[in-house]
């Protein structure tokens, strides 16, 4: 029996066509809720850039974010995965030296390195995030814990720099940039972590996910489910393919394993 469903954002939850939920998911997590299930996100971003859950958010009951860096119940952090200051000075060094952007997700804050237009194209105006202040400093960040970085960098790049970052682990689901975590910080450890907590068996946990990102949390959940609109990567690891986040996937896969009726 399913007792917790996770969903990611981007592509998943919320259309890129629409920058919204769509009516079909509201209505169908709606009535999961009611049945007793609980839903929580599972998200690459940090929890200050989530903007567009709000016809949703009274019914969430906790988060992943930064892809598995952090879990956050009732308000409250439940866990959190640095990643390692000799990985987070790679990193900082090689944004200086190749000049490119990079959000960086601290515990509590997000800044952005080195803004160019690039960030606008795709944060801006593909996942209309506009809530990143880019006159905030990098010293904003000072004694707090560095949960993620995302880079705006080619697949070639992302490789050089991931040698130099031992520690760490790339998951790329954007062609523009890709998300760096602890190696220890992963969806999928995310939702392992998160359900110890909250009690529960892996087998009645469910996931949803497009990116491959997503693709940890989908082989760990009872249920993994990829979006129709999901990368194949993400589909070949899926128990079920639903629709796409456009054809009300979430909710087609809620009635498919009998969450709703």
């Amino acid at each position: 029996m399913i007792r917790s469903i996770f969903l990611d954002i981007d592509g998943t939850l919320v259309s890129f066509a629409t920058h919204c939920i769509p009516q079909s998911a509201i209505d169908a997590l709606t009535k999961a809720k009611a049945n007793g299930v609980g839903i929580f996100i599972s998200t690459g971003r940090p929890l200050p850039i989530i903007n567009n859950l709000g016809a949703i958010s009274h019914l969430i009951d906790g988060y992943i974010t930064t892809n598995g860096a952090m879990g956050i119940v009732n308000g409250k952090a439940i866990f959190h995965t640095p990643i390692p200051q000799d990985d987070v000075d790679a990193l900082m060094a090689d944004c200086k030296a190749n000049d490119y952007a990079c959000i960086v997700a601290g515990e509590h804050n997000v800044v952005l390195m080195n803004p160019k237009e690039i960030f606008h194209e795709v944060f801006v105006e593909q996942l209309n995030v506009t809530n990143i202040d880019a006159t905030i400093p990098v010293s904003a960040l000072k004694g707090q814990c560095i949960l993620q970085f995302s880079p705006f960098i080619s697949a070639g790049h992302e490789v050089e720099l991931m040698s130099q970052m031992p520690h760490c682990v790339s998951g790329r689901w954007h062609p523009a940039f890709t998300d760096i975590t602890s190696r220890e910080a992963d969806k999928g450890n995310g939702l392992e972590r998160m359900a110890t907590f909250l009690g529960l068996d892996m087998s009645e946990t469910m996931a949803f996910g497009d990116g491959g990102n997503d693709i940890p949390i989908i082989k760990r959940a009872g249920i993994g489910v990829a979006m129709g609109n999901a990368g194949q990567e993400a589909k070949e690891v899926a128990d079920f393919v639903t629709t796409s986040v456009d054809e009300d996937g979430i909710r087609n896969a809620l009635l498919h394993f009998g969450i709703i009726k």
